[in-house]
């Protein structure tokens, strides 16, 4: 079990490999906002539906000054395999390690059996990252089927922008 990442907290930076080459950073300042969306793999059917479904949402993010980024800890080949599949509109991370995924909070999983996949894998994860690098917005699932409605974050976060929100959670 890896401790909790803290609303109001820095976000690690992390560096990933990315889709289609280079690599991409989650976390950290930036200057603008960024939406991370953790993803269990390519073996799992509902971050199929779920990412897919985050496309339609890419441009309104982008008018919020937000980019939008999703990673998993599968290698390069199954995160390829995999956005060949759902066509993302965003940068796919991969080879996200075990220990950044503690260093996230995020729950790990390991493989029930190996038709599944073939490493530990991260549970859901949402962090709505601010342009100095602090959470925003943690949601941290152990379970694939419990998610962020993906509308109602983008909602929120033109809230937080026009009213200047703080970070809550952290009493």
């Amino acid at each position: 079990m890896s401790e909790k990442l803290g609303a109001g907290a820095p976000v690690p930076a992390i560096t990933l490999g990315k889709v289609g080459g280079g690599t991409v950073t989650i976390g950290g300042a930036r200057g603008g906002w960024q939406l991370v969306v953790v993803y269990r793999g390519k073996h799992c059917p509902i971050c199929k539906r779920y990412l897919t479904g985050l496309k339609d949402l890419v441009a309104g993010y982008k008018d919020a000054d937000a980019e939008v980024v999703a990673v998993s800890g599968d290698p390069r080949e199954k995160a390829e395999a995999f956005a060949a599949e759902i066509q993302p509109n965003f940068p796919v991370g991969y080879d996200l390690s075990v220990a950044d995924m503690r260093r996230l909070g995020l729950y790990v999983s390991n493989p029930r059996s190996p038709q599944e996949t073939d490493r530990a894998f991260p549970e859901p994860g949402l962090f709505l990252v601010t342009p100095g690098g602090q959470a925003q917005v943690v949601d941290i699932s152990n379970a694939p089927f419990a998610r962020p409605d993906l509308g109602a974050v983008l909602n929120g976060l033109k809230f937080i922008q026009e009213k200047g929100y703080p970070v809550r959670g952290t009493a």
